[in-house]
């Protein structure tokens, strides 16, 4: 009886942490993705979204150009309520390439500057700040 306790308990925890770390990674390859995603982030982004995911002030009224500063991605702001589909996209293309419509945005295409996989550790590391509630939220949505 007890070795038939301890195999399920051990399958239990193989499944609780696959499915903690996500896509078939292990949780050291998760950790390098977030290390690696903050690292970019860190050269990339920071500067307009901070180094802590904190925004610009006042990042819900237009600037004097027009422009929304540059959200926060913790969650105050509304990266959240996103889709990874839709994240991705505004990483890779720019928020105005994916509005559409005229919209306008400082928000450039990081394309030509940073890998898919560059772009995919950013959203991972962002992804990992956030609480239980919004990143479950977020998961929901990103998973359809």
């Amino acid at each position: 009886m007890k070795p038939l306790w301890i195999a399920v308990a051990a399958t239990l925890l193989a499944a609780a942490g696959a499915i903690l770390v996500g896509k078939g990674r292990s949780g050291q390859e998760a950790s390098d993705r977030i290390a690696l995603g903050r690292a970019v982030y860190l050269a990339n982004c920071a500067s307009c979204h901070g180094t802590k995911l904190e925004g610009q002030p006042d990042w819900r009224s237009p600037g004097t150009s027009g422009r929304l500063p540059a959200p926060p991605h913790d969650k105050t702001g509304h990266t959240w309520h996103h889709s990874d589909r839709q994240l991705l996209a505004i990483i890779t293309d720019g928020t105005a390439a994916v509005v559409g419509g005229g919209y306008e945005s400082d928000m450039p295409s990081f394309r030509e500057a940073l890998t898919s996989a560059e772009i995919e550790a950013v959203l991972d590391y962002i992804k990992s700040t956030w609480p239980q509630r919004e990143a479950d939220y977020q998961r929901r949505i990103s998973n359809g």
